[in-house]
């Protein structure tokens, strides 16, 4: 199932998942309603094939990479499908009866399990897929660790036919508590029972890079790049993937010499949301954080108010 040291241990319960005799469930997941979990490549082949799983493959438009070859059931959905303007914002995440719709068109019900995978640094869209599936109340979802490169270094099977399938029946569904707003955020800056992750590149989270309105950072949040979580700079990994991620217990470790423990409240604010959803996903449903939220508006909405902001290095950083 995951794609860590316990990978063994696990495989057998996966298969038993797969076939429908046990349920599957995201280890430590606290979410009653939604669980998320990383699935290994060899287990994803399985998963496609049962039936019982929806596929969505999320890679980036213009699919000639879904034309070029893909899992076998997997309709392809491009993660930028489900962000657009809304009036004030560029990229934000569709209303729930805009998700409703797409997912619908794509096959999905409220009630249908969904495996989720893209590739390389696209690893982004298919965590960020897999939160707003959570938001939108879809009961299971899975992301396969290692993404399509890992997919076919595994051996598994890959196909180049376009599923036929039936229009889903998504209802709209917003659920609370994920998200936090703007709103709710400023009250929280300062708390010492709150730790705020900026998982951007250095020199936007310094402000050395003037991309956006105003260059910085949330005051006090602290800078653990995206990249950290994953094997993509891993010596050892021979495709050095991206979309691969840590052990468990290298995960814990890192968030936890960074002060990010478990008691604390945690929100990610990146950009526009998409690099937060990656440790979102890792923070609440593998390490099984409490209280962890994503700051959708992120830099691209607090960049354009005349509220406080930070710049320069990570003091907490320096420090160590």
């Amino acid at each position: 199932m995951f794609a860590f040291n316990r990978r063994r241990l696990l495989a057998g319960a996966v298969g038993l998942a797969v076939a429908g005799l046990l349920p599957i469930t995201a280890a430590n997941s606290v979410s009653a309603a939604t669980t998320i979990q990383l699935v290994s490549p060899t287990d994803a082949a399985a998963v496609a094939k049962s039936g019982q799983w929806k596929v969505l493959d999320v890679r980036p438009v213009p699919p000639l990479d879904y034309i070029g070859g893909h899992l076998p059931n997997a309709v392809h959905l491009s993660d930028q499908a489900f962000r657009g303007p809304n009036g004030k914002l560029p990229f934000q995440i569709w209303a729930a009866g805009d998700l409703a719709n797409l997912l619908s068109k794509a096959g999905i019900s409220n009630r249908d399990q969904v495996l989720v995978y893209s590739d390389g640094t696209n690893v982004l869209g298919a965590t960020l897929v897999a939160y707003i599936l959570e938001k939108s109340g879809v009961p299971k979802v899975g992301i396969i660790d290692g993404g399509f490169s890992g997919y076919k270094a595994s051996g598994s099977e890959v196909t180049k036919a376009f599923p036929s399938y039936r229009t889903g029946a998504f209802k709209p569904t917003n659920v609370p508590g994920l998200a936090i707003s703007l709103k709710e955020l400023l009250p929280l800056v300062g708390k010492p029972n709150v730790v705020i992750i900026d998982p951007r590149p250095k020199a936007l989270y310094e402000g050395t890079d003037p991309l956006f309105i105003r260059s910085g950072h949330i005051p006090g949040a602290i800078n653990i790049t995206w990249q950290s979580v994953t094997e993509a700079n891993n010596p050892e990994d021979s495709l050095k993937n991206p979309h691969k991620i840590k052990s468990v217990e290298a995960l814990r470790k890192l968030f936890e010499s960074r002060g990010v423990t478990p008691d604390k409240t945690v929100i990610i604010s990146c950009s526009t949301g998409r690099e937060a959803s990656i440790q979102y996903i890792l923070l609440k449903h593998v390490l099984g954080y409490p209280n962890v939220r994503l700051y959708e508006g992120s830099w691209t909405e607090y960049s354009a108010t005349d509220y406080p902001l930070e710049a320069g290095p990570d003091p907490t950083l320096v420090k160590n």
